[in-house]
């Protein structure tokens, strides 16, 4: 854990009538490690005005737009300005905002996809690279230490060798017409990019497996459809797929599957054992053994090793969920900053994550043949 001042940052998007902007914000604030200083809300100013007067920021410093964000906020003594940007836009402005916050020298931390396509990501690879800033993922479900506890016992070899993983990601808010905000950019090819609900959530799905195994996803033979009238991109799909060390698995992700609310999960198998965990009860693990009763490992148990249980706040018995395991990646990327620590979803997750959508399209363009993701 790093002492000291806390880390400042600025936020991109979020405003009044946002979804995910609060939940950023309430994560952030969790630790008390970081403080928000400044951002740009919405395109409205009005919008992005009265978001910054409720968070109780200085007027000053809630900016018109982004570009005026990062030149304003260079030109600020370097213990008062903010040091990374969090991106909380639709997809389609993840890319210009990022590319903007690291060459004015701050590092990002950007909601998924990192961007509109392949080509982009790969660009803003080499940037990151090149202005040796960190960027990372909000990938929110590698936050769950037990997650982290999976991808241990699987890198220790207590699996044995694995073998076949299923990972679906289930939700049912598009099920039927549905007439606001987020279904309207989320299903726009000019704001959301290629894919939808792939892009959306089965991107979270892709990044749990290889997380938790370790291991890279290396071909797919995907299966994506649109069942809503009129929408123009994919609202479920799903994908048989292979991984180093002749991994094989299924990959499902829907948004039209009717009364699910968040149903990502993940089972892994392997020669000694497996492991299962699903989001909508992520405070236990099932772990299984050939000549065994199941095993159910619980969070913040004494017997969970340091770093796992280091990532709890309240003993044992008392459930901890989606904004503190947002709050873990804040806290990470800001370790990151500070201690130059590594990250759980970095810069390359963020280029397999569109290599990942792009060899989902092209395979089911080409009657579902498998398709190499490019490396």
């Amino acid at each position: 854990m790093f002492e000291g001042q806390r880390v400042k940052f600025g936020m991109v998007g979020g405003g009044q009538g946002a979804f995910i902007g609060d939940v950023h914000r309430l994560a952030a604030r969790l630790d008390d490690k970081l403080e928000l200083v400044c951002g740009v809300f919405s395109r409205d100013l009005e919008n992005s005005r009265a978001t910054g007067q409720l968070l109780g920021l200085d007027p000053k410093r809630v900016y018109a737009d982004y570009e005026t964000m990062m030149r304003e906020e260079a030109a600020r003594a370097e213990n008062d300005r903010m040091e990374f940007v969090s991106i909380v836009t639709p997809n389609h402005l993840h890319y210009p905002v990022a590319k903007a916050a690291l060459l004015g020298g701050f590092h990002v931390l950007s909601d998924k996809p990192a961007t509109k396509d392949l080509e982009q990501a790969a660009s803003l690879r080499d940037i990151v690279k090149s202005t040796r800033r960190i960027f990372a993922l909000t990938h929110t479900y590698l936050g769950y230490p037990l997650i982290t506890h999976a991808r241990d016992l699987i890198s220790k070899g207590e699996l044995g060798d694995i073998r076949k993983v299923f990972v679906e990601y289930l939700q049912g808010w598009l099920a039927k017409d549905v007439k606001n905000k987020q279904a309207a950019w989320r299903m726009d090819p000019e704001r959301s990019g290629k894919s939808g609900c792939m892009a959306d959530i089965g991107t979270h799905a892709h990044n749990l497996a290889e997380y938790v195994t370790a291991a890279r996803m290396t071909h797919v033979a995907a299966d994506l459809n649109i069942f809503g009238q009129g929408r123009q991109l994919d609202d479920d799909g799903s994908a048989l797929f292979r991984m180093d060390g002749d991994i094989k698995g299924v990959l499902s992700a829907s948004q039209i599957c009717t009364g699910c609310e968040n149903g990502l999960s993940i089972r892994v198998f392997g020669t000694e054992g497996g492991l299962e965990w699903s989001h909508e009860n992520p405070n236990r693990m099932m772990r299984y053994y050939h000549d065994r009763p199941v095993e159910i490992l619980t969070a913040a148990q004494s017997y969970l090793p340091d770093n796992i249980s280091g990532r709890y706040r309240v003993p044992a018995g008392h459930p901890e969920g989606y904004i503190e395991a947002f709050a873990n990646i804040y806290l990470e990327f800001a370790e990151a900053i500070r201690q130059e620590k590594g990250l759980s979803a970095s810069i390359d997750n963020a280029v397999r994550g569109m290599a990942f959508i792009e060899a989902l399209i092209t395979s089911q363009n080409n009657g579902s043949a498998w398709t190499e993701i490019a490396s």
